[in-house]
C-alpha cells in the first residue's frame, strides 16, 4: 500500500513539468506480405499494402510523461530532411512542442525502418549518425535546459547512442540541474555509462550492467546486488534501479530492495523501458521515495506490456491495474 491512494498520486502528476532530452527517433513500419522470392537474388520479395510512422526513443518517453498529464518539454536533435517533417507532424499530434529540437543539416534524422510480413520482422533498415554532435548544437541543448530551468520539476537524460549525450552536454546538463535543485534520471545505454556521475535515478537494465562492468552477472539478487555495488562505486547516483525481465527490479538506495515483476499478461514488451523511467521521473518529482515510485513504474510497465507496440501508460489504466492487484 503506498501512503497515498494511487488516485491521489496519479492526479498529481498533472501539476509537475518534465524536461526530456535526448536521442529522438522516427519509427517507420512497412507492412506487407510475401509470396514470392526475387528472381535476382534469394531474398524475400514484400509487396506493401501500408505504412505506418511512430515516434520513439526520447519522444516516446515524453510521450509517457505527457499521457500521464505532466507538461513535457521534449529537447533533442533531428536532421534538416523529410524525417524531421515527419517526426515534427506527429510530435504536434501528441500534445508536445517541437520548438525545443534542434535541426542538424550535418546529420539525418534518426529514422529505423521495420519491413514486417504476417506480423514477422523481415529487416530493419536504419538511417541515423551515431557520430558525436557539434558544439554549437550541445551549447544550443544546454541552453534550452537553462531556460526552462527555473520552472521544471525533473529531467529525463534518455540515451540511444545516436550521439546527442555526449560527455560534455551530459555534465552541463547535470550541472544546470543541481544549480537549481532539479533531479536528472538517467536511461543509460552502454557508451558514455559512466559520465552521469552524480545524478538522482539512475536505471540500466541487467544486460547493461552487466557489460558495463565486463562480467557475467545472473539474473538473481545476490548477483545483482553485488553488480550494483560495483557500479555505485564507480557512478555514485543517489539511487539505481535495475530492470531484470521477468524478475521484475532491484532498487539500491544503500539498501536493496527487490520488486518482483507485475504478475500481467504480456503482449509486447516495446516501450517498457520507457515507461519506467517516465514513471520514476514522475514519482521523484511528486516526492515520492524511490521504492514507490518504483513500484507505481513496475505497476505501469506491466500495462503496457498487454498492448502490442509501443504504447504511454494511462493513467485510468495505471489506476486500474492498482486497484485489480489488490483483490
Amino acid at each position: 500500500m503506498y501512503s497515498l491512494p494511487i488516485e491521489k498520486i496519479v492526479a498529481s502528476f498533472s501539476r509537475l513539468k518534465i524536461a526530456v532530452i535526448g536521442d529522438i527517433m522516427l519509427d517507420k513500419y512497412i507492412f506487407g506480405h510475401v509470396s514470392r522470392i526475387s528472381p535476382e537474388y534469394p531474398v524475400p520479395v514484400v509487396d506493401v499494402t501500408h505504412e505506418d510512422h511512430r515516434i520513439g526513443g526520447a519522444a516516446n518517453v515524453a510521450r509517457n510523461t505527457l499521457s500521464l498529464g505532466a507538461e513535457t518539454f521534449l529537447i533533442g536533435v533531428t536532421g534538416a530532411d523529410g524525417n524531421r517533417e515527419i517526426l515534427a507532424e506527429l510530435v504536434e499530434k501528441q500534445g508536445l512542442r517541437t520548438d525545443h529540437l534542434v535541426s542538424d543539416a550535418s546529420r539525418p534524422t534518426t529514422c529505423k525502418t521495420r519491413i514486417l510480413s504476417q506480423n514477422h520482422h523481415i529487416a530493419r533498415v536504419d538511417f541515423e549518425s551515431r557520430l558525436p554532435i557539434q558544439d554549437a548544437i550541445e551549447k544550443s541543448i544546454a541552453g534550452k535546459l537553462r531556460e526552462l530551468a527555473g520552472s521544471i520539476d525533473a529531467v529525463i537524460l534518455e540515451d540511444y547512442n545516436k550521439g546527442v549525450l555526449t560527455a560534455n552536454l551530459i555534465r552541463d546538463l547535470i550541472g544546470i540541474a543541481m544549480d537549481h535543485d532539479i533531479p536528472v534520471l538517467v536511461d543509460p545505454k552502454l557508451q558514455g555509462f559512466f559520465a552521469y556521475q552524480g545524478c538522482t535515478v539512475f536505471k540500466p537494465n541487467l544486460s547493461e550492467l552487466a557489460s558495463s562492468l565486463g562480467m557475467v552477472v545472473q539474473n538473481n539478487d545476490l548477483e545483482v546486488e553485488m553488480a550494483c555495488l560495483k557500479l555505485q562505486e564507480k557512478l555514485e547516483a543517489d539511487n539505481l534501479v535495475v530492470t531484470r525481465s521477468e524478475k521484475g527490479m532491484t532498487i539500491f538506495n544503500g539498501e536493496f530492495t527487490h520488486i518482483p515483476a507485475a504478475s500481467l499478461e504480456v503482449a509486447d514488451v516495446s516501450g517498457a523501458g520507457d515507461t519506467v523511467i517516465g514513471v520514476l521521473a514522475l514519482g521523484t518529482a511528486a516526492g515520492l521515495d524511490i521504492v514507490t515510485s518504483a513500484e507505481i513504474a513496475n505497476l505501469a510497465a506491466g500495462t503496457v506490456c498487454q498492448e502490442v507496440g509501443a504504447v504511454p501508460v494511462k493513467g485510468d489504466r495505471l489506476i486500474r491495474a492498482y486497484q485489480e492487484r489488490l483483490r
